[in-house]
């Protein structure tokens, strides 16, 4: 019922009288009245007046079900949709139930206590100043195709940013930058076996608001928040857009067995291609130009010499020559 009123409010100009959402909802007023403070308490801003009823204010900078399930407009991604207001980490907690649920689970959060990143780092996760995510896929191909999940997320998620007028960049394979500083990062998990996928969990971080105090100062100058670009920016749309982005790009590979459309978004928004980057794998770096994006999501690289090879994601990572990217 509280969403049923939540939606009579959201859909009325002005004030809508408590006698006409009892008779709509075939309810007392005094259910209605008790689901408005209801409301309240949740965050949302609801003035009311006697002989007048009750108006909608605002709503509250949440990523409930109450705010994204109705603005969704996809066929399988978020359909089912999670809430949690904190949470260890999303990407676990997909593992935990990956079994009940469908394709396309969404679990959402405001705060991990124990988000994580790539290579066993962890992900900081302030309460209520980022977007902490995790989608589950279910998608009938090889173990060894999973890499290409990451690059289309990474495209999506680059996408959906520069579709709000910003500069977005790609730090392949996994990493959103802006003006040189890391402002998401995606984290693949999968389980299955040598020729059999059970499943893959996305998981993806992305900093609105940042404080120094949350970071370590070895890393403050690397990381930024997309607010310092958009002040008005609304994490709600955001997540939607996201969601839209993602399904359109993953239907792609799913249909049609190519990642056409994601490597044309990762190499037209690269942030390594033609640079000289250092690539470190188990202690040991290699400094290598970044030459193209092949088909499969691969980075295509060349040393001093001329010979070229084919790089995938995994106990990798991607450095600039002097920098971060």
């Amino acid at each position: 019922m509280k969403e049923r009123i939540l939606n009579a409010l959201k859909k009325s100009d002005g004030y809508i009288s408590g006698g006409k959402l009892s008779e709509e909802l075939n309810v007392s007023r005094t259910a209605v009245w008790k689901n408005i403070n209801s409301l309240k308490e949740e965050g949302y801003e609801i003035i009311s007046k006697p002989r007048i009823g009750y108006r909608l204010i605002s709503n509250p900078d949440k990523l409930s079900e109450k705010e994204i399930i109705p603005k969704l407009e996809t066929e399988c991604i978020g359909k089912k949709y999670i809430y949690k207001p904190e949470i260890d980490s999303t990407n676990e907690e997909i593992k935990r139930i990956y079994s009940n649920s469908p394709e396309g689970t969404v679990v959402v959060t405001e705060y991990q206590t124990e988000g994580k990143g790539r290579l066993g780092r962890r992900w900081i996760s302030p309460d209520g100043r980022g977007i902490y995510f995790s989608i589950l896929l279910k998608p009938n191909i090889q173990p060894f195709e999973s890499p290409k999940i990451t690059q289309i997320t990474a495209a999506a998620v680059a996408k959906t940013i520069i579709d709000l007028g910003i500069d977005a960049k790609i730090k392949w394979p996994n990493d959103i930058v802006v003006n040189g500083r890391k402002i998401a990062g995606i984290l693949t998990e999968m389980s299955g076996e040598l020729m059999a996928l059970d499943y893959i969990v996305v998981g993806i971080g992305i900093n609105i608001d940042i404080d120094s105090k949350d970071f370590n100062s070895d890393i403050i100058g690397r990381v930024g928040g997309l607010r310092e670009n958009i002040e008005d920016l609304d994490r709600k749309e955001l997540l939607v857009n996201l969601l839209k982005n993602f399904e359109m790009l993953y239907k792609e590979f799913i249909d049609n067995k190519n990642i056409e459309k994601s490597i044309d978004i990762c190499r037209e928004n690269s942030a390594v291609l033609g640079k000289k980057i250092r690539i470190i794998k188990k202690g040991k770096e290699e400094l290598k130009k970044a030459i193209d994006i092949d088909e499969e999501g691969g980075l295509i690289v060349e040393d001093m010499n001329g010979n070229r090879e084919t790089i995938i994601s995994g106990e990798i990572s991607v450095r600039g020559e002097n920098s971060y990217i």
